[in-house]
């Protein structure tokens, strides 16, 4: 049988920003520490013979004297291209390991607003932009996610993604709690993703949009990439969340077919 992947006229759309030592996160960035071939043979040459494999093991016992290459990581979950699991803002939502897989293979609606993200960068998804989409589009179809476009993935390897003024309040887009609502309540909506930092804009400091959205056990996707390359309707988005027993989210890997 072949692959979903493999069927005459679908392309696919890697839509994930990957985790590195300065991968967009609050509030600080990820700490690693790649561990090489050779000091990972070390490492377990020292298990075994700890475990009685046998006292004069060292790495040149193994092939080509390599060992296990690995990377530890001190991070917070919120990291990268990432989910926000219901959980993270309601003590009594789902987890990120309790997210129904359903959930995660939905029809993708990408809302352009890189116009006015372009002159504003405080420039808001709002239930106007909804209704522009609708009118052009049709209704938007029921256990959609619905991402915002506002063209800030190509500021995510630099400070300007963060967009900190003065007084460290930060600029950049997001959803309106309107909209949000709107989602919530007029449509059977499942997900939202935005290419920025956070579902909230920048400079909000009550996070309207995620007190409202996640407790509905509602997820969130933030960091999100190459929406900019998708067509605004048809798209389906493979949303690779993290099965963390208890988590609020962590990284994904989130991909689009068209």
């Amino acid at each position: 049988m072949d692959s979903l992947f493999d069927q005459p006229g679908v392309t696919t759309y890697d839509l994930s920003i990957p985790v590195e030592s300065d991968s967009p996160s609050e509030p600080w960035t990820p700490e690693i520490d790649y561990w090489d071939h050779e000091h990972g043979g070390d490492l377990l040459a020292e298990n075994l013979r700890e475990s009685g494999y046998g006292d004069d093991l060292s790495h040149e016992d193994f092939p080509d004297g390599m060992g296990l290459a690995w990377e530890e990581i001190t991070a917070i979950i919120h990291t990268g291209t990432h989910m926000d699991a219901p959980i993270h803002f309601a003590r009594d939502a789902r987890d990120a390991a309790e997210v129904p897989i359903e959930h995660l293979v939905v029809p993708l609606v990408v809302v352009d607003i890189r116009a006015k993200a372009a002159d504003d960068p405080d420039a808001q998804l709002t239930p106007a932009d909804l209704e522009a989409w609708e009118g052009a589009h049709g209704p938007i179809p029921e256990g959609a996610c619905v991402a915002m476009n506002s063209g800030w993935d190509a500021k995510a390897d630099g400070v300007g993604f963060r967009n900190a003024d003065a007084d460290g309040v930060m600029h950049f887009p997001g959803f309106h709690v309107e909209a949000a609502d709107f989602l919530l309540r007029e449509r059977e909506v499942v997900g939202i993703a935005v290419d920025t930092l956070s579902l909230d804009y920048g400079p909000s400091a009550d996070f309207a949009v995620h007190y409202g959205w996640l407790p509905a056990n509602r997820w969130g996707m933030e960091c999100v990439a190459n929406l900019g390359a998708l067509p605004a309707a048809g798209a389906t988005l493979v949303a690779g969340g993290p099965k963390v027993a208890g988590a609020t989210g962590g990284p994904s890997r989130i991909v689009a077919l068209v």
